[in-house]
Parts: C-alpha cells; sequence; structure tokens
C-alpha cells in the first residue's frame, strides 16, 4: 500500500479560511434570511477596471488569430511584463532590479508556499506570529518542522512575537535563523517596518548568510511616504533576499491570478561542502520544471496596470478602500478597540476589550451580529486575542457593519 506523506498529519486544523467558509455555509444554511456581511477573507469585491479589461479582450483576440496567437510561452514570464515590472516597480522608484531577476507566475501564496523547495531541509526557519498560514504549514507539509507544541507553537520553527506590546515589531532572533519569512506591509496586523527596522533584518542575515523570504504583496496600499515598498530600497538586500509581490489585490486578480517573485543575481546559498550556488539558477530551475507560465491574455492584462490609464483607474479603487479601512479604524476605535493597520493594509486589527478568544469572538459576530472577520488565532498563539477586518468590501456593507457591532450587547 502506497504511504502518505505524514508531515500533513502534523496539521491540526484545516487551513483558516476554509474553516471560515465552513461555519459561515453552516450558519447561512441554519440562517437562510439572515444577510450576512463578509470582511474575513481578503478577496476583492470590485471589478476590474477599464484599462485592464481592454487589454485582457485584446489579449484573448490574438489568441484567435494565426498570426497572434500563443503557445506555450516562457516560464519566467513574457519580456513584455518583466520590464514593465522593472521599470515601474523598481528602476522608477530608484531600485536597481532587472527584468532578468524577475519570475511572473500565478500568484504570490503559491510562490511564498514553492520557495522553500530550493533550500535543503536542515535550515531553521524563523516567522513572524501572528503570521499568513502559507509560511508556517508549508513548512509543515514539507517536513522542516516537528510536532505542534502545547504552545500551539510547531518544534523546530522559530516563532518571532509580534503584539501590540513590542509595537508588532519582532525582534532579532537570539538564535540563529537560516530562512526568514518577513511580511510589510503585514498580513494580518496591517502594521509596517521602517527602513532602519528593515536595515536591521538585512544585517542580521548578512551577518549570519541568512536569507530573507520578504512578503510584499501589499505594498500598493502604502499611504505614508517614509514607509518603504521594498526591501530592495535597503542597502545589501539584494544579497539576501528574495522578494513576492501580488496583482491579486492592488489590481483585483485574485480571480485571474497573478503575481511575481525576485530573485537578484548577486543571491547566494552554499552546499553542505561549502559552495556558494546562485539561489535565482535553482528557482529558475524549479519553475520551468514544474510551471509552464502564467496565460498570455493574463500577463497582457497586468501590463495594463503600468499604463497611465491603468495607474488612475487601480489607485481610485485602492483609495475606495484605503477609505474603508479609514471608516472601520475610527468607527472601531470609538467604540473602545485597541485598533492597529488600516492606514498602510487593508486589514484592520483590533484587540478584544475583555480577552474573549479570537474563534469565540468570531462566532458572536457571525451569529448576533451576521458578520464575518477573521480570528486573530487562526494567525498563530500570538494572534489570541485579536480579531481582523478586511476592507475588500462595498461601502454600505463596511458602514452597516459597524453599525451592527455597535448595536452588540
Amino acid at each position: 500500500m502506497a504511504k502518505v506523506n505524514e508531515n500533513y498529519l502534523k496539521l491540526k486544523a484545516g487551513y483558516l479560511f476554509p474553516e471560515i467558509g465552513r461555519r459561515v455555509s453552516e450558519f447561512q444554511a441554519n440562517n437562510p434570511e439572515a444577510k450576512v456581511i463578509k470582511m474575513g477573507i481578503g478577496d476583492v469585491t470590485m471589478p476590474l477596471v477599464p484599462a485592464i479589461i481592454d487589454a485582457f479582450h485584446e489579449g484573448v483576440k490574438e489568441m484567435g488569430e494565426q498570426d497572434n496567437f500563443k503557445g506555450y510561452g516562457p516560464e519566467q514570464g513574457y519580456a513584455f511584463l518583466r520590464e514593465a515590472i522593472a521599470q515601474n516597480d523598481y528602476q522608477d522608484n530608484g531600485v536597481d532590479i532587472s527584468a532578468d531577476e524577475i519570475f511572473v507566475s500565478d500568484g504570490s501564496k503559491c510562490d511564498t508556499g514553492n520557495i522553500l523547495e530550493i533550500f535543503g531541509l536542515d535550515n531553521k526557519i524563523a516567522v513572524q506570529d501572528p503570521v499568513y498560514p502559507v509560511y508556517v504549514d508549508t513548512s509543515v507539509m514539507g517536513g522542516r518542522t516537528g510536532e505542534m507544541l502545547e504552545s500551539g507553537y510547531y518544534g523546530d520553527l522559530i516563532y518571532m512575537p509580534c503584539t501590540a506590546e513590542n509595537g508588532f515589531a519582532p525582534e532579532l532572533p537570539t538564535e540563529k535563523a537560516d530562512i526568514i519569512f518577513l511580511c510589510y506591509p503585514n498580513n494580518p496586523t496591517g502594521t509596517t517596518a521602517t527602513k532602519e527596522e528593515l536595515k536591521k533584518w538585512v544585517d542580521y542575515a548578512i551577518a549570519n548568510e541568512s536569507v530573507i523570504l520578504f512578503d510584499a504583496a501589499y505594498e500598493g496600499f502604502i499611504t505614508e511616504a517614509d514607509v518603504p515598498h521594498s526591501i530592495y530600497e535597503i542597502e545589501g538586500a539584494k544579497k539576501c533576499a528574495i522578494e513576492f509581490r501580488s496583482f491579486s489585490k492592488k489590481a483585483g486578480f485574485t480571480g485571474t491570478r497573478l503575481g511575481f517573485t525576485v530573485v537578484p543575481n548577486e543571491l547566494m546559498a552554499k552546499t553542505e561542502a561549502g559552495e556558494e550556488v546562485a539561489l535565482k539558477g535553482l528557482w529558475s530551475r524549479r519553475q520551468s520544471t514544474k510551471f509552464n507560465g502564467a496565460s498570455y491574455p493574463v500577463q497582457k492584462a497586468a501590463a495594463a496596470a503600468y499604463t497611465e490609464q491603468g495607474r488612475k483607474e487601480l489607485q481610485d479603487i485602492i483609495d475606495y478602500y484605503m477609505e474603508n479601512a479609514r471608516i472601520m479604524r475610527e468607527s472601531l476605535t470609538a467604540m473602545g478597540y485597541e485598533v492597529f493597520g488600516g492606514i498602510n493594509a487593508p486589514y484592520v486589527w483590533i484587540k478584544s476589550n475583555d480577552d474573549t478568544p479570537s474563534w469565540d469572538l468570531f462566532d458572536k459576530f457571525l451569529n448576533e451580529a451576521r458578520l464575518v472577520g477573521t480570528p486573530g488565532s487562526g494567525f498563530g498563539p500570538s494572534g489570541e486575542g485579536y480579531f481582523r477586518f478586511s476592507a475588500f468590501a462595498m461601502r454600505e456593507n463596511v458602514i452597516e457593519a459597524m453599525d451592527r457591532i455597535k448595536n452588540l450587547k
């Protein structure tokens, strides 16, 4: 009989968001008349903007023309999109990233989950806590951790608590970390890191020959001028960091799927024998073996995000979501909640007023306010007692949701 990968059996619960979906479906089945407002999963609600739709249509039209038809594309992504990304997201902002260091994919979730394949199993991994669940769960699935402990932590992972008490800024690990997951603007807390804070991580990584896996999926929502959009704004980062970005949230591609990963040419890691190996070559080999590239029409549509019209239309959508975040932040603060985020990210992170456990708070909001958010403990033990609301909602629903919370007993 075939044997299973027993690392999967270490996972003690279902992936966070399907569990939310299960509870909501059960509630709706029992309360079919209830209007449930969903502000939990970070899925966009506004449609694709006209510039992107026009480019999408053009791409599909080309696929029906003999002279313009595209079959298998380059696994790294079409040059026209990689060049647009390099120019607009990096070079125009004073960051020296070239098109050949960019790998287009079907989403940053896939890339952050797959990137560990190019690293040895004996690397020590550090994660923020609370954290986007993919980093921890894929580490478990890949056999890079021990069993879950009574604390809720997995053995052999380094957890870096991020709470109100430390300003959601984790301390450098006291033990050596070989691979460090950082997410800024942060999911789930919505908080950010300054250049000075990122510099200490870059210095640590260089001193310890570590690699930072920097998830910048929400950089498009940054509103404050002094908040870095890329880790490569920090001197030395190209020698120690891989960056992940996404079109899902800032361009509305959650349903069409597109993201990219930057692996600098000078980024190296070592073999057991001490030989230096370029990580870019390993990631390229992984992608060309296991990935056939994102579809041409989707990449054509993504390139429209960098046109003058596309930029303006997307900024209007981002502004809409961030106004939602402002309404939530100010409303919840007025109700007496301790509120974080919502300024440089589309998430508002609140602390329970009475230490109510996160899943109990989830059930209370669902059953009494017909409102869905995300329990903080689903992101890790340090998220216990916290709760996340997403600004990806229609304005009228945001206002109604705040009224419902205000009227809770």
